[in-house]
């Protein structure tokens, strides 16, 4: 399948001004469905004091948020590639912000769970992978692409970090219930973007197209073979076989991409402050640091990416993951733990600036959105079974076992790149 055909760099760039207010819309949104994870994250030693649950039970309500996200991604997608980039993110935005605000009035597991899957569903059809990141993607030169998409993905380790930094002085002033209130500051966002963002010329053309050949077209597809319908554009994924491997390649990526993430931050705190002695206020810096260090490895992967290729970054970073997160497993000393946490998420997280890329030059405008927030989500629905896996994992063999074996997925993403094609360089159609 070709999305993308070859570019030089002579070409004229974007609107600098357009560039940079569609680059900060996507980050900022991205950002605050990092915030909102990580804050259930500090939040689950009190959900589990408060509602007297298990590790299992308490580590399942990010699995739940995260199966939101899919639910979220899949519809929400569709719908962006039918309405607009910058209409469907400022719905999904507001989603998000009010059912995690409503989270701090969760009175037990049920209710919370609840509030958590439908915030979940917005910040899967926000996920700036799908939305924000095809609005990126769209909106800047072939040759900048994996930074712009990078920096997208630092706005995600920005928010991150924010809620490491916050979660600490904000729990011991107000408790837990207070950093869900924290997250209706969105909502006032979802109108900024509304108002200051328009959408790319990319998807415009492409809209036009489409609308222009729907008169004339009967059926799923339209005169040129684009997809017209939800479920054709899903079908659209899987059309041949080439486009089966990559899909199931990119499925593969994001899933280890997710299960890592996730088994990483979302334990990591409790793992730091309780079973390595480091208390919660220690615990969250060293959190903090883990999180900088995936800040820099977006950065650096983006830089990479856009100078290398696709496939020597993806390379570069997956034997990098590998090694350190074996080495971290095996650290008890206090400064070991903080230099390699930074390492550890620079190599584990830095690919996620990529991602946004790598699938928008696979797959044409028509059906970008669908494709990235379809295959992400679902690499997130399955990334999201690991925090209850390490809580398995850890309570028979120990948190540190439990991260000695992350190495063995971050070698199957390795074989995965070698069924995905190098389009570095190439202009979306």
């Amino acid at each position: 399948m070709s999305a993308s055909t070859p570019l030089t760099t002579t070409d004229d760039p974007a609107d600098r001004g357009y560039r940079r207010r569609a680059l900060v819309a996507a980050a900022v949104g991205y950002g605050l469905d990092g915030f909102d994870l990580l804050i259930l994250s500090f939040a689950l030693s009190g959900i589990i004091a408060s509602f007297g649950l298990s590790d299992i039970a308490a580590g399942s309500l990010s699995t739940i948020t995260l199966l939101g996200a899919v639910v979220g991604g899949i519809v929400f997608g569709a719908l962006a590639d039918r309405h607009g980039r910058v209409r469907v993110l400022t719905w999904t935005v507001l989603i998000f912000a009010v059912f995690t605000g409503l989270s701090a009035l969760a009175q037990g597991y049920w209710d919370l769970a609840a509030y958590r899957f439908i915030a979940g569903i917005g910040i899967g059809g926000e996920f700036g992978i799908g939305i924000g990141m095809a609005l990126a993607a769209e909106a800047v030169r072939a040759d900048q692409r994996a930074r712009a998409t990078s920096w997208v993905g630092v706005g995600f380790q920005l928010g991150v970090f924010a809620a490491a930094v916050v979660s600490a002085p904000v729990i011991a002033l107000w408790g837990w219930r207070a950093l869900f209130v924290i997250g209706l500051v969105p909502a006032v966002f979802a109108f900024v973007i509304r108002r200051r963002v328009e959408e790319p010329e990319t998807f415009i053309r492409a809209r036009e197209h489409e609308e222009t050949e729907a008169e004339v077209a009967r059926g799923n597809l339209d005169t040129d073979g684009v997809p017209t319908s939800f479920g054709a554009k899903i079908a659209a994924l899987f059309k041949d076989r080439d486009t089966v491997k990559i899909t199931l390649a990119l499925t593969i990526l994001t899933s280890v991409q997710n299960f890592g993430y996730f088994g990483i931050i979302t334990w990591l705190p409790n793992y730091l402050s309780e079973q390595m002695d480091l208390g919660v206020t220690k615990g969250s810096l060293w959190t903090a640091v883990t999180v900088m260090g995936m800040l820099a490895g977006i950065l650096i992967f983006g830089q990479v990416a856009d100078r290398l290729g696709r496939r020597p970054a993806f390379w570069i970073f997956q034997a990098g993951a590998i090694v350190t997160i074996l080495a971290y497993s095996q650290f008890t000393d206090p400064s070991a733990l903080l230099a390699g946490g930074f390492f550890m998420g620079a190599f584990a997280n830095g690919m996620l600036g990529g991602h946004g890329a790598l699938l928008a030059e696979l797959y044409p405008t028509a059906i970008r959105a669908t494709a990235q927030n379809v295959i992400f989500n679902i690499g997130r629905a399955i990334g999201g079974l690991a925090p209850v896996v390490i809580a398995l994992l850890a309570g028979h063999l120990g948190f540190g076992f439990a991260l000695a074996l992350l190495p063995i997925i971050y070698l199957i993403q390795f074989l995965a790149m070698f069924l995905i094609p190098e389009r570095r360089g190439h202009r979306l159609d």
